[in-house]
């Protein structure tokens, strides 16, 4: 569930209406004759990488690149309630692409 919401907000979001006109370097983009299709593909592959980037560290469980420090993380499933199911989320940056609602695997982004 977690990355099927990633994938749906955090990237295909940028595909959305008024989405891009929201950031002012787009509209100016946008402005100057920009073609609206080629932006969009652009923000989603960017976010596609900050989204696995961020699920891959969670997956560490740690900052690799820091010694000594004795604290990490996991990610948790967790009941309607909040509650956590004890159920420990791991891989998720292996499952990413299959979470892709286009049932492309991502393939778009890189056209």
């Amino acid at each position: 569930m977690l990355l099927r919401s990633l994938w749906r907000s955090a990237i295909d979001g940028w595909a959305s209406p008024g989405a891009l006109e929201q950031v002012a370097a787009a509209r100016r983009l946008l402005d100057a004759g920009a073609d609206r299709d080629d932006l969009a593909l652009l923000a989603r592959a960017i976010a596609y990488e900050a989204v696995f980037a961020t699920v891959d560290e969670l997956d560490c469980g740690a900052d690799v690149n820091v010694s000594g420090v004795d604290a990490g993380w996991v990610v948790v499933e967790s009941g309607e309630d909040g509650s956590p199911t004890g159920r420990f989320l791991s891989g998720l940056h292996e499952d990413l692409l299959t979470m892709d609602p286009s049932g492309q695997d991502g393939a778009d982004l890189w056209q």
